[in-house]
């Protein structure tokens, strides 16, 4: 086993909320008049925390009205959570990698209420053995959730490997001396994962689960 501890990221990774998220965040802006991003600028701030997206989502908007904007953005996302479903193979996968010995983890810009609720409508919180959330610690791409849990485990860097959709979940693995994997099926493109040198990109969770199962 090289990789004892494998840490995944949650939106848009395990769960196809990607188009969901920019949706919320289009909304919360409309509700308040304030410019709305683009879909491009609104896929690249999913990962982050909360703050740190509004705040670069909304480049302008004084840092006073970030709690405004993100009560609009919860509002219009839980409306709908419910009806999110998991990337075909997510299941399958999960059960073959705890099965292995693997310990399974989440490290995500979501909040604990957020991805608790995610857990239980998914059903996935029993192959978890621990997460982290951007409430809890710094958001991505500091390394903290990394290295908490790599702590909390003892397991070295080099027996982690970090998955995400993001370059900021590749650029955290990076600040915690982590090998990561991109996935192309999520929030950020191909060419922009690239450039965060993970070990390989990934196109699907079946392509996914193969990569890991040769060599994690």
């Amino acid at each position: 086993m090289k990789y004892e501890l494998i840490v995944f990221d949650w939106d848009g990774t395990l769960l196809d909320s990607a188009g969901a998220i920019v949706q919320a965040i289009q909304a919360a802006c409309r509700d308040l008049e304030l410019p709305v991003p683009d879909d491009a600028r609104a896929r690249h701030v999913i990962g982050l925390g909360l703050i740190d997206a509004m705040r670069h989502a909304v480049p302008n908007l004084a840092p006073e009205r970030y709690p405004i904007v993100a009560d609009r953005y919860r509002f219009h996302y839980l409306a709908g959570d419910h009806q999110l479903t998991l990337f075909a193979g997510v299941r399958e996968m999960l059960t073959r990698l705890q099965a292995a010995g693997h310990i399974l983890t989440v490290a995500t810009g979501k909040s604990r209420h957020g991805l608790d609720r995610a857990l239980d409508h998914s059903g996935l919180r029993p192959f978890f053995q621990a997460t982290r959330c951007a409430d809890e610690c710094h958001s991505k791409p500091h390394p903290q959730m990394l290295e908490e849990l790599m702590a909390e485990f003892g397991v070295a860097a080099m027996s982690t490997v970090m998955i995400g959709d993001t370059s900021h979940d590749l650029l955290m693995a990076r600040n915690a001396g982590v090998d990561s994997l991109g996935v192309t099926y999520g929030a950020h493109p191909h060419e922009h994962l690239l450039e965060c040198q993970p070990l390989t990109c990934l196109h699907d969770v079946p392509e996914l689960d193969q990569w890991l199962h040769r060599f994690a």
